[in-house]
């Protein structure tokens, strides 16, 4: 029997849509705001990012922490979660002893997930984030460069996801560059983008699969404070992706004078493994050749 995930979850359905599925972390000792006091000043500042919460699902994730400062310390934040009005982010907590177990069991229930979807064999490039909340802020639209699991563990929220590779969504040449680093923010959401979104209700004991590059944003509930973690990581197939994707992105570099627009990753399996053979030869030659 599975230690962390319900027997709901459906693991042919990773990166191919969304899916609300149950867990049984519920009560884990690591997620307890008493350890969560103790753990969060004790890391390093720069796993720990917290502000002002917003109410603008239209704001740049990337940069809320640093605009919207609360003027608290994290040790205030905390303690006054319920009225401070603050979101709190926090990258890797299993770099602290009570949560490195927890991680651990989620990679293995992950990699089971992977074999038996067929995306691979391994969990790449996994961690863990922690997201502690006020109540009624909101997370903007986004996309992540992983494949995500989150889970909530107290308060209420919805979770809007919006269908990857869709350009009525977002940009396309601005999800490359995001994925490919080479942007500072992610894409913005397209006007009348939010027409294709399906709505999750997500309460405690519940999670959620958002697939690899799969626009998504969040409202958390006016009822508690909002307590949720992710593990995200990268599997074999997503990895092609990625590489496709940074395909696309130096094609339209090279030849866009042309009026070349390469067809869109995620809708052809097998244009976008030729795209990521051609994008990992290129990059092998080019390494080679600089290394002489």
């Amino acid at each position: 029997m599975s230690a962390c995930f319900g027997p709901d979850l459906d693991p042919r359905l990773l990166d191919r849509e969304p899916f609300r599925f149950s867990h049984r972390l519920m009560g884990h000792p690591a997620l307890s705001l008493e350890n969560l006091g103790r753990v969060l000043p004790a890391l390093p500042a720069e796993q720990v990012f917290y502000s002002r919460s917003t109410r603008d699902t239209g704001e740049d994730l990337d940069r809320l922490h640093e605009r919207n400062r609360n003027g608290l310390s994290i040790e205030e934040t905390i303690e006054n979660i319920r009225t401070s009005d603050s979101y709190v982010m926090v990258r890797s907590p299993e770099s602290d002893a009570s949560f490195a177990s927890l991680h651990r069991a989620l990679l293995d229930e992950v990699a089971s997930m992977i074999r038996v979807r067929g995306a691979g064999t391994d969990v790449r490039e996994s961690m863990l984030y922690l997201f502690i909340a006020s109540p009624d802020s909101v997370t903007p639209f986004h996309i992540d460069r992983y494949s995500t699991l989150l889970l909530q563990f107290r308060g209420s929220k919805t979770v809007t996801i919006y269908p990857a590779w869709d350009p009525r969504v977002a940009d396309q040449q601005a999800c490359e560059d995001y994925v490919a680093y080479a942007a500072p923010r992610g894409p913005r959401q397209h006007p009348g983008g939010e027409a294709f979104g399906t709505a999750f209700g997500f309460s405690p004991g519940e999670a959620l699969h958002i697939p690899f590059v799969a626009g998504h944003q969040v409202v958390n509930g006016s009822d508690d404070v909002s307590i949720s973690m992710s593990i995200i990581f990268k599997t074999a197939e997503t990895e092609r992706m990625r590489k496709a994707m940074m395909f696309n992105r130096k094609a339209r570099q090279a030849f866009s004078r042309f009026g070349f627009r390469p067809g869109v990753v995620g809708q052809a399996p097998w244009r976008d493994s030729m795209k990521a053979l051609a994008y990992s030869g290129v990059h092998r030659t080019a390494r080679l050749l600089g290394s002489r």
